[in-house]
């Protein structure tokens, strides 16, 4: 390899790897979401891919969804060990389990989402909508 080959090739590394630095540093880094192109836009999805959800009625950084609905939409739990990070928050529900919340609103799963990137429930009843990161 010459030496400008050479120079240009660690030029394009240094780059990349600041790029890499920089998101390192952003709240969605090392949150228990990511965000993901979708037919409707970027949307905040869990480990698996499937799309996150917020809800309406949920108020001050408290779910709302329990029994029937936290079957049809189930709550993205934070394990023991988790901590919040960046714009993640956990949050107590009432029954004493722990759920990941993003700028202080619950998140939640669709149990209509089949595939990873699917976003059915968005709009869903004028009350449910993809999280945005």
């Amino acid at each position: 390899m010459s030496l400008p080959s050479l120079a240009c090739a660690v030029v394009a590394m240094g780059a990349l790897l600041a790029g890499c630095a920089d998101g390192a540093n952003s709240p969605m880094a090392k949150g228990p979401a990511t965000a993901r192109p979708t037919a409707i836009g970027t949307v905040l999805t869990d480990s698996k891919g499937m799309t996150l959800y917020t809800l309406k009625s949920d108020e001050n950084g408290q779910s709302s969804c329990y029994d029937r609905c936290a079957t049809s939409w189930p709550p993205l739990w934070a394990e023991p060990a988790d901590r919040p990070t960046g714009n993640f928050s956990i949050t107590m529900r009432k029954d004493g389990t722990r759920q990941w919340a993003y700028n202080g609103k619950p998140l939640y799963l669709w149990q209509r989402d089949k595939r990873p990137g699917d976003v059915t429930g968005h709009d869903y009843g004028d009350v449910w909508y993809v999280a945005r990161p």
